[in-house]
């Protein structure tokens, strides 16, 4: 077994900041790639900024999605600064930027520029709207991506308004699809040797998950109503209350719509004709929830999970996200991990979804300070001499590390 990861050798100069591009940054990351995150002089990627909570100036947001990646910190706007992004250009195999579009041609290191310097080499942009049509010029944040895709739509209790995803689904989604076709272009250069360009929106990724909404719009033009925690086809298919508290159920077919009647001890319920299927139970599902909560309430909701997890039926219990991360389950799967950071010391971060047998993934380290590598990546990367360096650090064409404080962060919040 190669405990180095699929990607292992594969060099990446990220120029994303927020969340779409360095999440897919992460994830390359997590798999075995290098990671060299180009950020700006000042405050560096504005999640730096975000918060709080802050520990010792540095941010909890920022610390979440910027694992295992080596920052070093350049001005674009000086020809020296241009000189070295063009440099490790040269000497990556990816390129990740999610600037609006146009910016990073006026800057000199669009893909026209940069893979003029190397034909091998994979660029990818990530955009609200793409580089194309008539919103291209549009900012595009996550809560636009949700609203306009229609999944806000669908989101929320019943009689309630739209409401987002309790996480930024539209820029993970992005950040998911651009590691997927960096991963595909990677496959493609194997057979082809050449590079290629990826235009990515934050609009597209989210349409890409209406699967079941828009296959019911597209057969009869029908559109799913909020229904909160329940399904628009499974009934029940929820949380459900208990004695003590509420659980989730999914009783997904109707041989487990028989197990279920007979572990709450409601056998009627079971050939009621007002229930006997699926399309029965979600005509009906206004008069089924209540009886259901009724038998479901006579026993705590760690008992019915019990009696539900015998029979196979989909169950869980409603986490936060500290009884998520404090899981056994997560924690033998190794979703949480600890690595070392530089000025904080031992802290947690996510783990590593796919478990491959030959090439398994590992977090490669702590998300970094602003401009922690500078050095070293000018140095080992690109082979300048440290009187070179000197020069540029001089110059202020790069920066090293400085405390939060110094640039008025608060220290701890």
């Amino acid at each position: 077994m190669n405990a180095q990861g699929p990607l292992k050798g594969i060099r990446v100069l990220d120029m994303s900041r927020i969340l779409a591009g360095p999440f897919c940054t992460t994830m390359l990351s997590d798999l075995g790639a290098e990671i060299i995150k180009l950020e700006s002089p000042g405050n560096g990627d504005e999640t730096r900024t975000w918060g709080p909570p802050f520990k010792k100036g540095e941010s909890a947001y920022f610390l979440g999605v910027n694992h295992g990646k080596k920052s070093i910190v350049v001005d674009l706007k000086k020809s020296e600064g241009l000189e070295i992004a063009r440099a490790i250009a040269e000497k990556v195999d990816v390129v990740v930027e999610n600037f609006r579009p146009g910016v990073v041609a006026r800057l000199g290191v669009g893909y026209e520029a940069l893979s003029a310097l190397n034909p091998r080499l994979i660029y990818v942009s990530v955009s609200g709207f793409g580089q194309t049509g008539p919103y291209r010029e549009r900012s595009g944040f996550d809560i636009v991506g949700q609203a306009m895709s229609g999944i806000m739509s669908a989101t929320g209790e019943p009689d309630g308004g739209p409401c987002k995803a309790g996480v930024p689904l539209s820029d993970l989604t992005a950040g998911m699809w651009a590691a997927y076709s960096v991963s595909s272009a990677l496959f493609a250069r194997e057979k082809t040797g050449k590079g290629q360009y990826i235009d990515l929106s934050l609009l597209d990724s989210s349409v890409s998950l209406l699967t079941n909404l828009s296959g019911c719009y597209f057969m009869d033009g029908s559109m799913s109503e909020r229904w909160g925690s329940a399904h628009f086809q499974i009934v029940p298919y929820q949380a459900l209350k208990t004695k003590d508290k509420e659980i989730i159920i999914g009783v997904t077919s109707d041989r487990f719509w028989g197990y279920f009647c007979d572990i709450i001890e409601a056998p009627e319920l079971a050939n009621d004709p007002r229930f006997v299927d699926i399309p029965s139970r979600a005509k009906n599902r206004h008069e089924l929830i209540p009886i259901l909560e009724q038998y479901l309430c006579r026993r705590n909701g760690n008992e019915w999970l019990k009696l539900l997890e015998e029979k196979g039926i989909p169950c869980g219990p409603v986490y936060d996200v500290g009884e998520a991360l404090e899981d056994e389950q997560v924690r033998h799967r190794e979703m949480v991990v600890e690595t070392n950071h530089s000025l904080l010391g031992k802290m947690n971060t996510t783990g590593v979804p796919p478990k491959f047998s030959e090439h398994p993934g590992k977090v490669q380290g702590p998300a970094p300070l602003h401009g922690e590598h500078t050095r070293k990546v000018l140095s080992e990367n690109l082979g300048w001499s440290d009187e070179r360096i000197e020069e540029l650090v001089r110059d202020k064409v790069v920066a090293e590390p400085k405390p939060r404080s110094e640039i008025g962060m608060p220290l701890e919040d």
